[in-house]
C-alpha cells in the first residue's frame, strides 16, 4: 500500500472528534473578528485571539486583512470588498476539506484549485432597487482536482467536503446574526 501525504493529520482529526463526543462543550467555539474604520469605505480587521476547548485561545500570529471598494465604487481599492472575503472564506474551507477527506480516504492529491464566482446584482446595496438583495444571487464553484483517484472518488471528495464545510452552511442555511451598538 502506498502511502499518502496530503499534508493532513487526520489521526488528531479523529482523536478531536471522538474526544468532543464525550464533551460537548469543549466543541464550543467562538471566533472573533475586529474591524477599525481606516477612511472612506476603507477598513482593516484583525483576527488573533478565540475561544474554544473551553477557554481563551490564540492563533500564532495575528492576521490583519485590508477591506474597500474598487475605484468603479469612487474608492482607493486599499483592499478586496468584504463580499469578495466570503469567496474567499469559501474557497479555503472546501479546499482544506477536499484535502482532508483525500487524505482520510488514502486519495494521493497532486493539486486542487478552484474558482469561486459570486454573481451580484450592486443595484440593492446603491439602493437603486429595493426589490433587489444587496447580497450575491448565486455563487458557483468548479473545482479541478489532480488526484490518484477516479472522477467518481474525487467527486466523493468534493460533496463530503461541501456536506462538512462550516462556510458553505453559513452561506446556504440561515444564521442568526444580531447587531447591537455598544
Amino acid at each position: 500500500m502506498t502511502t499518502v501525504e496530503n499534508g493532513v493529520n487526520v489521526q488528531a482529526l479523529l482523536d478531536a472528534r471522538a474526544a468532543l463526543k464525550d464533551a460537548p462543550e469543549a466543541a464550543q467555539f467562538t471566533w472573533r473578528a475586529s474591524a477599525k474604520w481606516q477612511r472612506g469605505v476603507h477598513s482593516t480587521t484583525t483576527i488573533q485571539h478565540f475561544f474554544g476547548l473551553g477557554q481563551e485561545q490564540s492563533h500564532k500570529t495575528e492576521a490583519v486583512f485590508d477591506a474597500d471598494h474598487p475605484e468603479v465604487f469612487a474608492a482607493e481599492d486599499n483592499g478586496i470588498t468584504p463580499i469578495e472575503y466570503l469567496l474567499v472564506g469559501l474557497a479555503s474551507c472546501l479546499t482544506a476539506g477536499v484535502a482532508s477527506v483525500a487524505q482520510n480516504r488514502g486519495i494521493q492529491l497532486r493539486s486542487v484549485e478552484s474558482i469561486v464566482e459570486g454573481n451580484h446584482d450592486i443595484r440593492g446595496i446603491l439602493g437603486v432597487d429595493s426589490d433587489v438583495r444587496n447580497g450575491f444571487n448565486d455563487i458557483k464553484v468548479t473545482f479541478t482536482i489532480d488526484a490518484d483517484a477516479s472522477k467518481q472518488d474525487i467527486d466523493a471528495l468534493v460533496a463530503q467536503s461541501q456536506k462538512r464545510s462550516a462556510v458553505f452552511d453559513a452561506l446556504t442555511n440561515p444564521t442568526n446574526v444580531t447587531v447591537e451598538v455598544a
